[in-house]
């Protein structure tokens, strides 16, 4: 007897800001990236979610300019590249309220809030959206984020991700242990019982952190967690932590992170099924191939190269702007580039090419174009390496959502491979099947035991 199709997790991909990923499409008439200031365009796209059966609605965050290329953050400014870009957590209580399943995941770092207040923002997101909020657990990057957060230089790369232990140590005992799941009484002169809310007592590396918790129980108590990082400090750092995991890269590249990941996670005690990999990916979607193509072609004529040059030069920590864009390949000097670049440009297939042209389908390689019976191929081939999901990245907002909801997730539907109602509960028990941290999750350690 054949087993049934295993359901894909989807997420929109979005950001608080002007221009997310595809850098340059925010100047188009079919979009509404220059209004991510108002809520009309959020609640909108909430809605649109919903009625498509999305899982949730992913929010990135940067607390930091890319100002290394050309020297400054002049183009980032000029582009609208990730500046201006507000608060992204403010937006999930308003769109809760015009949903009634749809997810939140929103990003914060390490580095930008101490883990104490931050307990009691998470908390309250998750009690003011009846248990629909995930978190996104970054460290930062940027120096720029250190310097303006008082931290300096920004801490070396390791060290990020120790302190982040760190964090989440603070966080597990203020969400876990520091009330009892009957600590609330809610009776007329006694709301809650003294005894049953605790002192967390935590002395750590980096943070001490007395207690208790400013917040009763919320719906999940800890937010489904979030995690993006593919080094090898953060691939541990994912498999002790994460119960969702954000990659990027080819069908290749997925499945030696997908097993090297839970590999590595079944050293703390937890199974391979704990960790749910969301794969990015930008889907355009034609009636036809050729309708597709079409359509990539002309968003690709409107990508910024400024704007995915500077965006790529703070990934890389490398000013990419003394680059001749209008060079051909062949001619090409690798004198001083970084070893990504000259893999790039030893893997291009037409050494005709000029590194703008390059540059051009770098910046969009996530691109997946074509019909919805093409995408959804696409879609099982990562699957069958072990990706649980994927975050969808926009062109346009919100058409590219729309198209896909139209266009591929009724084909999805059909095939078993997208859901077509909700489940009843918190985010975490539509995702895992129980609205708690399972117990072989480290951060459980801290649960305390009923009486």
């Amino acid at each position: 007897m054949s087993q049934p199709p295993r359901r894909l997790l989807f997420n929109a991909f979005s950001m608080n800001c002007v221009s997310h990923l595809n850098h340059g499409l925010w100047g188009r008439d079919d979009t509404r990236q220059t209004e991510y200031a108002s809520l009309a365009p959020w609640l909108e796209l909430a809605q649109i979610l919903e009625r498509g059966c999305f899982d949730a609605l992913f929010l990135a965050d940067v607390v930091g300019v890319y100002d290394n290329y050309l020297g400054g953050p002049e183009t980032s400014i000029r582009e609208a590249m990730q500046i201006p870009v507000n608060d992204p957590s403010l937006l999930i209580p308003a769109m809760a309220t015009v949903t009634e399943h749809l997810g939140f995941s929103f990003t914060s770092s390490i580095l930008s809030d101490h883990p104490y207040n931050f307990a009691r923002r998470a908390s309250t997101l998750d009690h003011l959206t009846g248990g629909r909020v995930a978190w996104n657990i970054v460290t930062s990057y940027l120096p720029g984020a250190a310097r303006n957060l008082g931290f300096g230089d920004l801490p070396d790369h390791d060290d990020r991700y120790d302190r982040g232990d760190d964090y989440l140590e603070v966080l597990y005992k203020l969400w876990e242990a520091s009330w009892e799941d009957d600590a609330v009484i809610a009776e007329p002169g006694r709301y809650a019982d003294p005894a049953k809310v605790h002192l967390i007592d935590h002395v750590g590396p980096y943070y001490q952190v007395p207690g208790p918790h400013l917040c009763e129980p919320s719906p999940q108590r800890t937010p489904v967690l979030f995690q993006a990082g593919s080094s090898e400090r953060g691939r541990e750092f994912a498999a002790k932590h994460a119960e969702c995991a954000f990659i990027t890269g080819g069908v290749a590249s997925a499945a030696r992170i997908v097993a090297d990941v839970r590999a590595r996670a079944a050293r703390y005690g937890r199974r391979p099924e704990d960790i749910k990999f969301f794969q990015a990916l930008s889907p355009v979607v034609g009636g036809t191939e050729a309708e597709a193509l079409a359509k990539e072609a002309e968003l690709r004529a409107d990508l910024s190269i400024e704007g995915g040059l500077a965006h790529m030069s703070g990934n890389m920590g490398a000013d990419l702007g003394e680059i001749d864009l209008d060079l051909p390949l062949s001619e090409f000097d690798f004198n001083g580039v970084q070893g990504f670049f000259k893999t790039m440009v030893e893997a291009a297939p037409d050494k005709t090419w000029t590194f703008r042209d390059l540059a051009r389908r770098q910046i969009s390689g996530q691109f997946a174009t074509g019909s919805p019976e093409q995408i959804v191929a696409r879609l099982q081939a990562y699957a069958e390496v072990g990706v649980d999901g994927f975050n969808l990245i926009y062109a346009t907002t919100p058409g590219t959502f729309v198209d896909f909801i139209d266009g591929v997730a009724p084909l999805l539907q059909e095939q078993g491979l997208m859901q077509t109602e909700y489940q009843p509960g918190p985010l975490r028990q539509k995702l895992f099947g129980e609205s708690r941290l399972p117990s072989r999750h480290p951060g459980a350690a801290h649960r305390r035991s009923p009486h």
